[in-house]
């Protein structure tokens, strides 16, 4: 019997959607307003799912308190209040779009969560657009 276990967490980042390779106005045709020189925030709000066995001694899927822990020191520390383009070293050189971000959180957190565990990442970027990664 598998269940899924939800952490939701919260951060602010700003970042710019821009490819270097195009022209300012193929950029701005394609990213609009996301492609502000001077930059643009979100107010995320992240899902972190596991999906796993109950332990039948704890009756837990997975400890909330450690992936609570794991999430604020791996990913809430990394991006929260910052930029994204600027401030992080995951993406100096990729675009960090709601797709990007989420495949870079799962990555981040795939490392720290025993893969007998399936891991799958939910951004909202807005109430309204959200993305899902599970690693496929």
């Amino acid at each position: 019997m598998k269940v899924t276990v939800i952490r939701k967490e919260h951060f602010n980042a700003a970042h710019r959607l821009h490819n270097p390779s195009w022209s300012d106005e193929k950029n701005q045709a394609v990213f609009g307003k996301c492609n502000n020189p001077n930059f643009h925030g979100h107010n995320y709000d992240l899902h972190v799912m596991l999906r796993g066995e109950i332990d039948p001694e704890t009756g837990y899927v997975y400890d909330m308190k450690l992936l609570s822990d794991l999430i604020k020191e791996h990913v809430l520390n990394r991006f929260d209040h910052k930029n994204l383009n600027l401030d992080t070293d995951e993406f100096k050189n990729l675009n960090p779009t709601a797709e990007n971000i989420a495949v870079v959180i799962w990555n981040i957190l795939r490392e720290k969560i025993d893969r007998k565990y399936d891991l799958s990442i939910r951004l909202y970027e807005t109430e309204r657009n959200f993305v899902e990664y599970d690693g496929n």
